[in-house]
């Protein structure tokens, strides 16, 4: 072959690759583009009556072992298509108690924070917190200290635009006493928390507080308009053998619908899926009806705790399968 022909035919075939490159890398960018929009279109659909967040908590595993930022979480969230954000405290413990949790630590958790909620276009609704005392101890020197220890968490909430802090009710492990312990450090919190409308949730999170008669009691007794609960699907489990395995479980249908009428927040709880991408434990459109007949109309907090998939796709696959089932509810 001619050289000068060689060279015509290398460009006229360079011309034609870099037209099907062009062209697949807009084909591909169309087909992300179409998947985002229908992403949208899905969470804005008017078949749902709640919207989606996500709990920090589905990403505990990537952030404590994988290294990954807990500062990309609003980022992380925003690419998989959530609108709330519901930040888990000890994910932050590494750098807050290097410093004993100096206003200048806790200070600039929530400006960083703020800061990329609002480069994301989302909201912030809540911290859950964990390891700061025990609300329900019997002694009353230790439950006031935790109450005082969950003082910073309550301003931080306020001041990164958070309507809640979730709150353990850990302590007495005897049932009348840990009922007026909570009681008690749930009336001091709250009262510390209601000029800055911060609101005091409880999640069912084992022990006494996973019996949803209970914790419901608890409820009315406190009777404040800014302590309620944060029902999650699966957690309750009152008696843990070895986890996962639970000795002792309470009702989670009966229990859901005892503590969705305090409900500041709810809980999707997911861990395993089956082949038709239903979570094999609970029942989400039986869960969903229960949330949706208690009137709540807010946002519903993804948080995967599986082994099976990873934590991006359980994410995922949870997000997906409250779309399907919320769009059943009646």
């Amino acid at each position: 072959m001619k050289r000068r022909k060689f060279i015509n035919r290398s460009a006229t075939m360079g011309t034609g690759l870099l037209f099907l490159g062009s062209y697949a890398c807009k084909h591909e960018k169309k087909a992300e583009n179409s998947q985002e929009e229908e992403m949208a279109e899905t969470m804005e659909s008017p078949e749902l009556f709640f919207r989606l967040s996500l709990a920090q908590w589905s990403m505990h595993k990537m952030i404590r072992e994988g290294g990954v930022d807990p500062y990309t979480f609003a980022e992380k969230a925003k690419a998989w298509g959530f609108e709330g954000l519901e930040y888990v405290s000890g994910l932050y413990y590494p750098e807050l108690e290097a410093t004993n949790f100096s206003d200048e630590a806790m200070n600039a958790f929530v400006e960083k924070s703020k800061a990329e909620a609002k480069k994301q276009g989302l909201e912030n609704l809540l911290i859950m917190v964990d390891g700061q005392g025990n609300l329900a101890a019997a002694d009353a020197t230790e439950r006031d200290a935790a109450v005082e220890n969950h003082y910073k968490w309550v301003d931080a909430a306020q001041a990164m635009g958070c309507h809640s802090i979730r709150v353990n009710l850990s302590g007495s492990e005897e049932e009348q006493e840990w009922t007026k312990a909570s009681i008690d450090g749930l009336t001091k919190l709250a009262t510390y928390a209601k000029p800055i409308n911060i609101n005091i949730t409880v999640e069912n999170h084992g022990g006494f507080s996973s019996n949803g008669q209970l914790l419901a009691n608890v409820m009315q007794q406190v009777n404040m308009d800014n302590c309620g609960t944060l029902p999650d699907f699966g957690n309750f489990c009152m008696k843990w053998a070895n986890w996962p395995e639970c000795d002792d479980w309470y009702d989670r249908y009966k229990g859901m619908k005892e503590l969705m009428p305090y409900a500041k927040a709810v809980s999707a709880k997911s861990h395993d899926f089956d082949e038709n991408g239903d979570e094999k434990n609970s029942d989400y459109v039986k869960m969903l009806q229960i949330v949706k007949d208690a009137g709540y109309t807010g946002y519903i907090g993804v948080e995967y705790e599986g082994r099976e998939l990873s934590e991006e796709e359980g994410i995922k696959a949870t997000r997906d399968l409250l779309i399907k089932a919320g769009k059943q509810i009646s």
